[in-house]
């Protein structure tokens, strides 16, 4: 009895562990846009079979639409058995615990739910996480440039903050700054700008970075220049 119960032990302890871990549930994307889907798993790391505990080993890992268990003949959108994989899709994951998805170029069509499942050699080590991630894409999306002190006009040696924010969420929020319309170096959400100087003076816009359809309306920045 006792030789049983350190055996139904160890199988709970493998089967608890099998976990699937979505650090957002939902994000949205613009069309031709590129959206990563961050994904980390811990797989079952045994079963029991006549009494004898044996190990398990991820084989197989799929990423799915729409479809609530993800296996047998269900499409999918990767497929680590498969060798004719959509290219728009990109698997940044492995067969340890990374299983982040890359869609690239988002269509109409991934306007939906993406399930991810691991396989193990064998079915005591399958799982599939039925949360999923949605996905949510826009034809086009207006970023908006506001400043954190909601002051337009500055004064020499302030320093501002500008924010590039979208209508919807976005995972990774990467834009591209620009003054009077040229590019700058910066690529976060956040602009700081300062010690000011009157040079500074200007109209700063943002983009998504993958689509330049997405810039925003002027902010207007106007900085006093030193008194004599």
């Amino acid at each position: 009895m006792e030789q049983i119960l350190c055996s139904l032990t160890f199988l709970l302890a493998g089967a608890v562990g099998q976990t699937v871990v979505y650090p957002f549930t939902s994000t949205c994307a613009v069309k031709g846009s590129t959206v990563t889907l961050p994904c980390t798993f811990t797989p079952r790391q045994s079963a029991m079979k006549d009494g004898q505990v044996f190990p398990l080993h991820i084989v197989r890992v799929v990423w799915c639409q729409n479809h609530l268990i993800c296996q047998g003949s269900t499409p999918s959108v990767y497929d680590s058995e498969s060798q004719k994989n959509n290219t728009r899709y990109k698997y940044l994951g492995d067969k340890k615990g990374d299983c982040t998805l890359q869609i690239r170029d988002v269509q109409q069509d991934d306007n939906t739910t993406f399930r991810f499942r691991m396989e193990a050699d064998n079915p005591a080590g399958h799982f599939t996480n039925q949360t999923g991630v949605t996905v949510t894409v826009h034809d086009n999306i207006k970023m908006r440039t506001h400043s954190s002190s909601g002051e337009k006009r500055m004064k020499s040696g302030e320093t501002v903050s500008l924010q590039c924010t979208a209508t919807c969420t976005l995972h990774p929020l990467e834009v591209t700054w620009f003054k009077d319309g040229h590019t700058l170096p910066e690529h976060g959400p956040t602009l700081q700008i300062g010690p000011l100087t009157a040079q500074h003076s200007g109209n700063y816009t943002c983009s998504l970075r993958s689509s330049m359809e997405t810039m925003s309306v002027p902010y207007s920045l106007q900085v006093a220049p030193d008194e004599e």
